[in-house]
């Protein structure tokens, strides 16, 4: 029996009513381990979630504390573990596990050393998040004292905007620049987001005692409020003074380029054993084809080697408006008797019948402007309140031919099969799902319907093809972008230039990338991850080791889990306690 009891220890106040140390003790995992290893996985997930949901202000040091102590002591249990004991799916499981925790370390120290470099801004954080972890401990509070606090944080505010200024500006004299926090865009702009945070962490602890305490609401309400005030404008002073953007600027792209070591951290979880560079030249490489491609199509279709003419034409071809719910339908269905006609897929009938449609918002188009799947598709096409030129733009960007390989990846095969698939089978590996699983299955359709002959026309072609070049593209200007290489408007400029993308399309595909809640490599995971299921398919199905039908059903019963992962269990790879990433899968393409 494991007897290794962890303990995350949290220092509290000596007039803390009553004790919480320890905060936490881990599980006895050997006892968890009687239903396998997905109660283990299960168990983590709930435990960390409710250590973040207990410490909920993001970049608070508590935070960070609890969760590093958290991931330290499940490393310590897993590592107990008698790993030869285990069968197939359970070892899966553990390497998956011991990946995730590796990870979790890693990004500990990259986020403290990102909080470093912005704290200077935000000094009166470590006061807001005291008030704020008192709080949920239910430590007694002292109005006077923390409206004292409140006033002396108002002022140290507005002494620091005064020092603050963007690098390069002159100083007005030499004893200003002995003062003066001179700081980039980039760390100006994650501040006034943490100034957003720290407001909202703030109005959560007044609300808590505010009309519950008369004492409370006569000393701080006050203080409160001119201290709110403060900190919204010295966000907005952040965001139009320093960074150089105004407040109702949805256009502007900032961004917040990770580093090429924060870069390697995220391809180590995703069991990507190449580099960024190494990647970025494999996506030229894979874009060089598409263009191949792409003049073949254009001198079939009349337009020489002026491809962009070619592309020009395609996007004239689009329905009227209202048409595209039934053209959307009508490509729907294609792909589904498509893939049973020949044996692709096993399509439950709940899952054929099953998904549902909506129309999506003008707003959500400026990040959104291609439609999204999955149970639901969304719809992008105009609507009356768009101004003229965008109307023609989003009718231009979702042609028929464009539409004809996005139906399919968002709806079935793609992210719809995906997801009613993840529900049903193995939905405790939640905790490790990976885009490289969701967008790269998606992508690997495109890849194989087009090797089988799935486009119909030289124009079909077109409009496959665009969206192959685009997911090149995507790996090219984002890895680049986090690594220093590409601004935002050159990213822009490479996918007009190279891939004919429209610009306020081009514009709101690198605002989504960069500013739009998405990790790192999530742009990249869709060629990657296609890439990846293509060889593999190559691997099983081209070796004759499984039908199509087996291979893919086999796929989607695992859920998304990184691809290396599926591999080792469908080729029953012999894994060690110590297994690392090693699968070359693009070395003979």
């Amino acid at each position: 029996m494991l007897t290794l009891l962890a303990c995350l220890v949290l220092s509290l106040p000596s007039d803390s009513t009553h004790a919480r140390d320890p905060f936490y003790e881990l599980p006895d995992l050997e006892e968890l381990l009687q239903g396998g290893m997905r109660d283990v996985v299960s168990r983590y997930g709930v435990d960390l979630a409710n250590v973040r949901r207990f410490f909920d202000a993001e970049h608070s040091p508590q935070r960070r504390e609890q969760e590093r102590a958290l991931v330290q002591a499940w490393d310590a249990g897993l590592q107990a573990l008698d790993f030869d004991a285990l069968g197939q799916d359970d070892r899966i499981d553990y390497l998956l596990l011991r990946n995730r925790l590796g990870y979790e370390a890693r990004r500990h120290r990259i986020d403290d050393e990102k909080w470093e470099a912005t704290r200077a801004l935000v000094p009166f954080a470590a006061a807001i998040h005291e008030l704020q972890t008192a709080r949920r401990l239910l430590q007694p509070i002292d109005p006077r004292e923390a409206a004292a606090t409140l006033v002396a944080l108002a002022d140290e505010l507005e002494e620091l905007r005064g020092r603050v200024a963007l690098e390069g500006e002159e100083p007005e004299s030499e004893s200003d620049e002995a003062e003066t926090l001179f700081v980039s865009r980039v760390v100006a702009n994650r501040a006034a987001s943490i100034a957003g945070d720290l407001e909202d962490t703030l109005e959560g602890w007044h609300r808590y005692y505010s009309g519950y305490d008369p004492s409370f609401s006569w000393w701080v309400s006050k203080p409160y409020e001119e201290f709110r005030d403060a900190l919204k404008s010295y966000a907005t002073f952040l965001r139009e003074d320093v960074v150089g953007v105004d407040e109702d600027d949805s256009d502007t792209i900032i961004g917040d380029p990770i580093g090429s070591e924060a870069l390697t951290a995220e391809l180590l979880r995703e069991m990507i054993p190449y580099s960024p560079e190494e990647l970025v030249a494999i996506a030229y490489r894979e874009l060089e084809w598409c263009h191949e491609e792409m003049l073949r199509a254009s001198r079939e279709l009349g337009f020489g080697d002026d491809w962009k003419a070619a592309l020009e034409h395609i996007k004239t071809l689009h329905v009227e408006p209202g048409r595209q719910p039934q053209l959307i339908e009508e490509l729907a269905w294609e792909a589904i008797e498509y893939l049973e006609a020949n044996d692709l897929l096993t399509i439950p009938a709940l899952a054929k019948n099953g998904w549902r449609m909506e129309m999506m918002s003008p707003e959500r188009q400026k990040f959104t402007p291609f439609f999204t799947g999955g149970e639901v598709i969304s719809v992008s096409y105009p609507t009356d309140t768009m101004a003229h030129e965008d109307k023609l733009m989003s009718m231009r960007g979702n042609n028929e031919h464009f539409s004809r390989a996005v139906v399919h990846h968002e709806l079935i095969p793609g992210h719809h099969m995906q997801q009613f698939m993840n529900r049903r089978y193995r939905p405790y590996r939640r905790e490790f799902r990976t885009p490289f699983w969701g967008e790269g299955w998606a992508l690997y359709w495109e890849l194989l319907l087009w090797e089988r002959g799935f486009q119909r026309s030289a124009e079909d072609r077109v409009g496959m093809l665009f969206w192959r070049s685009h997911r090149c593209a995507r790996i090219i200007f984002s890895l680049s972008f986090h690594l220093g290489t590409m601004t935002p408007q050159e990213c822009i400029d490479f996918l007009v230039d190279r891939v004919g993308h429209e610009e306020a399309n081009a514009s709101a595909e690198v605002r989504r990338s960069v500013q739009g809640g998405y990790g790192p490599l999530y742009q990249c995971a869709y060629m990657l991850g296609g890439l990846q299921f293509f060889a593999l398919h190559e691997e099983l199905v081209g070796g004759g080791a499984m039908t199509d039908r087996e291979f893919h059903d086999a796929v989607l019963r695992e859920n998304s889990i990184p691809v290396e992962m599926v591999r080792a269990k469908l080729t029953g790879q012999a894994l060690t306690a110590d297994f690392g990433t090693r699968w070359r899968f693009y070395e003979d393409r």
